[in-house]
């Protein structure tokens, strides 16, 4: 095997992105387009003053969430400098001219997250977690079909025409139009990333960890494993060599089926591709696009090398984990100078780059060192294995007697001990020349059926089992923690023995989250309507003027004809001051009525007034369907007529919509949920409701963003209820975009991460949030400093586990 190799070596780094770089499109030798967390697609030109860089040469600003899959069009005719097309959270497919920098189309269809596109002879063929394909020729849609049972997380053309797509069912399809003529069959998780190999066949990238070489017949040529986390992406090159990027931070070129060599990152690595001179693009988590070259004349010069490997070591540093505590928080040797307080205390020290363990000795009055703490392997190291499982990490006491041992289970040796951990591997020294005794646990276990096996195995006296059993459960995070009432003694056959409690005693060691699920509705019940009242009589007299003028003109057409009847007469001003003081009443609730009259005059203001004077109208409407009476009445005008909710909410959306407009109407369709009779109607109109509303998140209207998390929250809890899955993936997406939004009300996005959390409950949309970096949500979410949201996040973090 012909194994000559040369290693890449840094040639440059691009800074602009404000956040993750998510994409990667080599257009041709004009330059390189990227995607970013941060919304934006940038282009990168070559720098005419140094061949070694490039530089940004324009911003694409259009999507309103993160933004993934990107291609270039070549130049056409329809575009001399070429094209760009990509695809966002926001389930928008855009299209670009690089000539002008400017969206020359919009196309809309999915419903969920865009995750892949291709260009097939002048058609964008787009992919999308909704698990569809889609068509489009010359802005608009021409074909799309269920091409999998689960989200499709990429599609890319072969050089035959067919079209390739890979699933998180943990399988590749090859697509004859919109025919599927072969399934492949082999990974374990969901698949990832598509390339072609040239005269080869198929790449695919998966969650497994591993990346395969397919014939187009199904089978497979050559499966590389090396990865320690997921695969993100896959790229080959003419030259045979194939490169991929992962979760673990690691980019690796591979040349028949070896791994040639892994270049670590500062961060989780989303995408790499080949340029067509063999260079490589990377596309990093720390929001770097890294080119890197095997031509010495463009390597990088050493300041900017040195840049590199100062990044590296920083998040190295920041990543290492200690008990789970980060390495650099921990103290340093100076805190072994202060004294104990009592016989036993413990404390974790920073000695260089390692945690070491430290007890107090009040007797010698002196730190005796235990050992050296330490979490899991790195990413680039192979987890510990013990009687063929495999642990996630391991406590390492090299110089701990038994004694030691079970006396310090009764302290805080591993007080921070990461909590959500699922299973760790003990290496316990008992002294006297005696090997390491391996302790393993996973999180799954029960404690006491783990520690009895233990002694027995390691020949250890069984009356150590309650202080191993304390062990297990303070360091691994376990304090709470209750027997399965199911567990039987192996050896007894009776229920575990708990010190203090009585032997039949039994409770479910299932995990309790703080905020989720949510059940019930939120809505919005209360109003100023003595404000409410003024601002109707107040557009009246509008309308009343304007129909005076006309008057004084002679004009007598249709416009005065509209006028007339939309305006209010003295009358029908009483009738509105009487509905508000039923809708005041609310203690009377269950036995007021309106009359049929009071239904018909807000349904014939809502219909002709004009639109920018519907606020307070909606206001009214938006009390009426919390009032029982009100709901039912209201709905049977819905049946009887055209759906006069579905026409208020599309001429509320008009562009340019107005703030108030928006405000009441989102507010009113999210009352609709107190009344199980709209239900239905909530289901059927889903879609285009959530496509209406979308834009309220991003606005800097702080009521309008908690208004339409709460929509989503309400939708959450009905979808979950239906069991409606499809629905439930469209409304986790819209509460992702939520989350991920940075200018946000507190609350809107607290709301936002309760609907997460109580959707990840059902398994089906659980998967499709991890796929989605959910796990990264959580985690910003526990930094916050509002307690609420750290908490939900916590709930998040722990559904994840």
């Amino acid at each position: 095997m012909d194994i000559d190799f040369k290693e890449y070596q840094l040639r440059c780094q691009l800074r602009g992105h404000e956040d993750d770089v998510r994409g990667i499109s080599v257009c041709g030798n004009a330059g390189i387009a990227t995607s970013s967390r941060d919304r934006t697609v940038r282009f990168w030109s070559l720098d005419p003053s140094d061949e070694r860089r490039y530089s940004e040469s324009k911003i694409l600003l259009g999507h309103t969430s993160f933004v993934g899959p990107v291609v270039w069009i070549s130049p056409n005719e329809q575009y001399p400098d070429g094209g760009i097309v990509s695809g966002g959270m926001d389930t928008m497919v855009l299209v670009w001219d690089l000539r002008t920098g400017e969206k020359v189309q919009t196309l809309k269809g999915h419903q969920l997250q865009v995750t892949g596109i291709a260009l097939d002879n002048g058609d964008i063929v787009s992919s999308s977690v909704d698990s569809t394909l889609r068509r489009w020729r010359n802005g608009q849609l021409v074909e799309s079909w269920e091409a999998h049972k689960a989200a499709i997380q990429a599609v890319i053309k072969l050089p035959s025409g067919e079209l390739v797509t890979g699933s998180s069912d943990t399988t590749l399809k090859l697509w004859r139009g919109s025919t599927c003529t072969r399934t492949f069959v082999g990974h374990s998780d969901t698949v990832r990333g598509l390339a072609v190999m040239s005269e080869l066949g198929i790449l695919s990238a998966s969650h497994d960890g591993s990346i395969r070489l397919w014939a187009l017949s199904g089978e497979v040529l050559m499966e590389m494993v090396g990865h320690t986390s997921i695969v993100y992406s896959v790229d080959s090159h003419v030259s045979g060599l194939i490169v991929s990027s992962s979760e673990d931070c690691f980019a690796k070129i591979w040349k028949d089926g070896v791994c040639m060599q892994s270049i670590e990152h500062p961060g989780c690595v989303w995408d790499a591709k080949f340029l067509e001179n063999g260079d490589i693009v990377t596309a990093c988590s720390d929001g770097a696009v890294r080119v890197w070259t095997i031509n010495q004349d463009k390597i990088a010069d050493a300041l900017e090398v040195e840049s590199y490997f100062s990044q590296l070591s920083q998040h190295k540093i920041s990543r290492k984990r200690v008990g789970g505590l980060k390495l650099e928080e921990l103290p340093g040797l100076e805190a072994l100078q202060i004294p104990g307080t009592s016989d036993g205390q413990t404390k974790v020290v920073r000695e260089g780059d390692n945690g070491v363990a430290y007890v107090w000795n009040m007797r010698e009055q002196k730190w005796d060192k235990i050992g050296e703490v330490v979490d899991g392997p790195d990413d680039s190291m192979k987890r510990p294995v013990l009687d063929g499982n495999e642990y996630d990490y391991g406590l390492d006491l090299t110089s701990v007697s038994m004694f030691d041992l079970i006396f310090l289970l009764y302290v805080d040796i591993l007080k921070f001990m990461n909590t959500y951990s699922c299973s760790s591997v003990f290496d316990v020294d008992i002294g006297d020349g005696e090997p390491i005794r391996k302790l393993p646990y996973n999180r799954s276990d029960n404690p006491y059926d783990t520690a009895d096996k233990w002694l027995l195995r390691e020949n250890l006296p069984l009356s150590y089992r309650e202080q191993v059993v304390a062990f297990i459960l303070q360091n691994t995070g376990q304090n709470n923690f209750d027997l399965d009432p199911s567990f039987r003694d192996p050896y007894t056959g009776s229920s575990a023995y708990v010190p203090g409690q009585s032997s039949n005693k039994s409770a479910s060691a299932k995990p309790t989250f703080k905020h989720i699920p949510k059940k019930g509705m939120l809505v919005f019940d209360v109003a100023q309507f003595d404000g409410i009242l003024k601002k109707i009589t107040e557009f009246n007299s509008n309308l009343l003027s304007d129909q005076d003028v006309f008057l004084n003109n002679g004009s007598f057409g249709n416009f005065l004809k509209d006028k007339k009847n939309s305006s209010l007469n003295e009358v029908e001003i009483s009738r509105l001051g009487a509905i508000v003081k039923i809708l005041k009443d609310t203690s009377h609730y269950h036995s007021s009525k309106f009359a049929e009259v009071d239904i018909a005059l807000l349904v014939r203001l809502l219909k002709s007034w004009p639109v920018a004077m519907l606020f307070p109208v909606i206001d009214i409407l938006r009390m009426i369907v919390l009032h029982p009476d009100g709901a039912t009445r209201l709905l049977q005008h819905l049946e009887a007529e055209n759906d006069l909710l579905m026409e208020l909410i599309r001429k509320v959306a008009t562009n340019p919509p107005l703030p108030a407009n928006l405000l009441t109407s989102v507010r009113a369709v999210t009352n609709l949920f107190k009344n199980s009779c709209y239900y239905n109607w909530l289901q059927k109109h889903r879609t285009e409701i959530l496509d209406v509303y979308s834009s309220c998140y991003s606005s800097p209207n702080k009521n309008l963003q908690l208004s339409y998390a709460t929509l989503i929250l309400n939708y959450a809890v009905l979808l979950t209820e239906k069991k409606d899955q499809e629905g439930q993936s469209q409304v986790l997406s819209s509460a992702l975009q939520i989350a991920e939004e940075e200018n946000l009300d507190a609350d809107a996005k607290f709301r936002a991460l309760v609907a997460i959390g109580s959707l990840m409950l059902e398994g089906f949309v659980k998967k499709i949030a991890i796929d989605f970096d959910v796990e990264n949500i959580a985690k910003i979410a526990k930094a916050s400093k509002e307690t609420k949201i750290a908490e939900v996040g916590a709930d998040i973090e722990l559904l994840t586990k």
